[in-house]
């Protein structure tokens, strides 16, 4: 049947108040174009009806405004409204039209059940009701494929066997699970042939949920992590290709095909890709960090609970979004793809815009979250960071004074052991000295004991490795070379120069301290001898603290750096200001006690001059 008989005079589209709105409209422009090429009667844009309860409907087109009868009146148009409206004002849009495109919304308050309730359930009621009424031919439903998902099986290639769950884990699923199944059993009632399409996972440009969600997670650094093993697979949907399939299911229905009346159908880009690829792609265009650190998916439930869990009882406000945190877990996790057979066999659905040029068009459209270019995170991973140099790194310095005895070798080795280069290798390490400082520190023996011990252990297991035979049942026994008990003369030489060196800047220190005339450096003693005394005073927790430290702050920083940077730099800042608060209050004798100590200098300190003056 050809297009321009199939599709009715009127089309009606009752959409919610996010991404469906650009559906609509761009089913709107589709519809004008197909149906309408030469009629120049025809509206350029569709008519929009801000309807509600309290206000009259008033049309938002920049064109010359109509009241709603004459708006009604104009032929081949299609209307986008709000469904919150009372009922005979539903029933006075839909008279005289022939096909109703039904969106409801998704960027609503799960925490108020009632409202999601009455707008998606008792919403899809009120407008199969007022279609029966007003003898509307075709209704075509927006559903969504997550109604056959219950979130703990993957879907591999599903179609429309499947049928939808008995229990859901997200409140929107359920509703609107069940707002689909009013609008399939209305099928073939008082002459109202229905079907309903399940996009799966829907962008494109006036998404609300999707991509503003992913920068608000981006933001913090929350992105860099991935859910699972990152290897699940998903369907995409682009807002276009949605349109596209609802046209075709209008044009489906108007040629009266039994496959399609009283169906639902699968809606996808035809594209499966990796899920966390996906956000990968949309992260990178709009500036961010592409996510690359994988977390257990039970360690991220148990952390959501655990985090739910203390909002709640503190009675915090948690961060309002459609999606509850479990489920977004579930679908980031779980595989779904779904066969779109169906819908190309009955519907001639197939889409028009390419997963790439979707994507595409969707991180333009949404610029305006991108991240400044002056902030952007975009350093060559190539490049040595900040930590690495810090830990050595392979640029020739020394880490600290607890590698003295380290050459450039080893600390390259210590820089990717504490920054977790490789995983097996790191934790190996750190599973040693956990039981090291077991051995030594929580064992119960004293020092002297637990290394005499320790020196009988390693001398038995020694003796007892020389003494086995070179083959064993077929396998070779490797022989320890005597060179690995050898300290090469660099070595040494460099142990003792490096001992030489601390000695001697000890000593300097002393000769500074005996002539009295330099503060700096007697609070700087003053102040690591006492922190030694309070380390000495807990000596086993200081060790194990720098234990865990060691193995997890320089990777932690190294991971964020930006953000760590940026706290430490307002840190400074405030400080800096306090410090000048500080000497404005403080009495004026104690301002010039302090410079005479050269405590303070006088270009460091904006008011110091004025202070000199009152001290005159």
């Amino acid at each position: 049947m050809p297009f321009d008989e199939a599709i009715p005079r009127t089309c009606v589209v009752l959409n919610g108040r996010d991404y469906v709105e650009e559906i609509a409209s761009v089913m709107t422009g589709l519809l004008i174009h197909l149906r309408n090429r030469n009629d120049k009667s025809v509206p350029e844009s569709p008519i929009r009806l801000s309807l509600s309860s309290s206000t009259p409907p008033s049309p938002t087109r920049s064109s010359p405004t109509h009241s709603l009868p004459v708006a009604l009146s104009i032929t081949k148009s299609m209307f986008a409204i709000s469904l919150k409206s009372k009922k005979w004002l539903l029933r006075k849009l839909l008279e005289g039209a022939s096909t109703v495109f039904y969106m409801d919304a998704t960027d609503l308050n799960t925490d108020d059940f009632y409202n999601c309730y009455m707008i998606i359930v008792q919403g899809a009621k009120n407008v199969v009701t007022a279609c029966r009424e007003c003898k509307v031919r075709r209704l075509v439903y927006n559903s969504t494929a997550d109604v056959v998902f219950d979130g703990s099986h993957d879907i591999h290639n599903g179609d429309e066997t499947l049928t939808c769950c008995w229990k859901f884990q997200d409140l929107m699923c359920d509703l609107k699970a069940q707002a689909e199944a009013l609008v399939l059993f209305a099928n073939n009632i008082d002459g109202l042939l229905t079907c309903a399409l399940r996009p799966s996972n829907v962008f494109g440009p006036g998404d609300t949920q999707l991509v503003p969600l992913l920068v608000n997670l981006a933001k913090p650094g929350w992105t860099k992590f991935i859910t699972g093993s990152g290897e699940n697979m998903s369907d995409f949907t682009y807002v276009e290709n949605v349109a596209h399939a609802h046209v075709c299911a209008a044009e489906a229905l108007d040629s009266r095909m039994v496959s399609v009346a009283g169906m639902a159908f699968f809606i996808t880009n035809l594209e499966p890709i990796k899920f966390w690829d996906f956000f990968s792609i949309i992260l990178e265009g709009l500036g961010y960090q592409r996510p690359f650190i994988k977390l257990p998916t039970g360690v991220v439930w148990y952390i959501i609970l655990l985090v739910k869990w203390i909002h709640e009882k503190l009675g915090l406000r948690t961060y309002n979004h459609s999606l509850s945190a479990c489920y977004i877990v579930q679908l980031a996790s779980r595989t779904r793809t779904f066969d779109c057979i169906a819908a190309q066999k009955h519907i001639g659905y197939s889409p028009v815009v390419s997963l790439e040029e979707g994507v595409s068009s969707t991180i333009q459209s949404f610029s305006h979250l991108a991240r400044d270019s002056s902030l952007a995170y975009s350093r060559d991973f190539n490049e040595q960071s900040k930590v690495e140099k810090l830990l050595g790194g392979g640029k020739g310095y020394f880490l600290c004074e607890y590698y003295c005895f380290l050459t450039l070798r080893y600390i390259s080795a210590v820089a990717d052991i504490l920054l977790w280069k490789d995983e097996k290798k790191t934790f190996t390490y750190f599973l040693v000295l956990v039981l090291l400082f077991y051995w030594f520190f929580l064992g119960g023996s004293t020092l002297t004991s637990s290394a005499a011990k320790l020196l009988l252990l390693l001398s038995a297991v020694l003796f007892g490795y020389g003494i086995l035979p070179s083959n064993i049942f077929g396998f070779n026994v490797k022989r320890i070379s005597p060179s690995c008990f050898e300290l090469s003369e660099t070595a040494i030489k460099d142990s003792i120069a490096r001992i030489s060196f601390l000695w001697n800047m000890g000593f300097r220190n002393i000769r500074l301290l005996a002539k009295g005339d330099d503060w700096n450096n007697f609070f700087k003693v003053a102040g690591s001898l006492y922190l030694s005394k309070l380390m000495l005073q807990s000596f086993t927790w200081s060790i194990g603290l720098a234990l865990v430290f060691a193995f997890t702050a320089f990777f932690v920083y190294e991971q964020y750096e930006p953000e760590i940077d940026g706290l430490a730099k307002f840190l400074f800042n405030y400080l800096k200001k306090s410090k000048v608060s500080l000497i404005r209050n403080v009495p004026a004798p104690f301002v010039s006690f302090l410079y005479d100590c050269k405590i303070l200098h006088e270009h460091k300190a904006p008011t110091e001059g004025n202070d000199r003056k009152r001290l005159q």
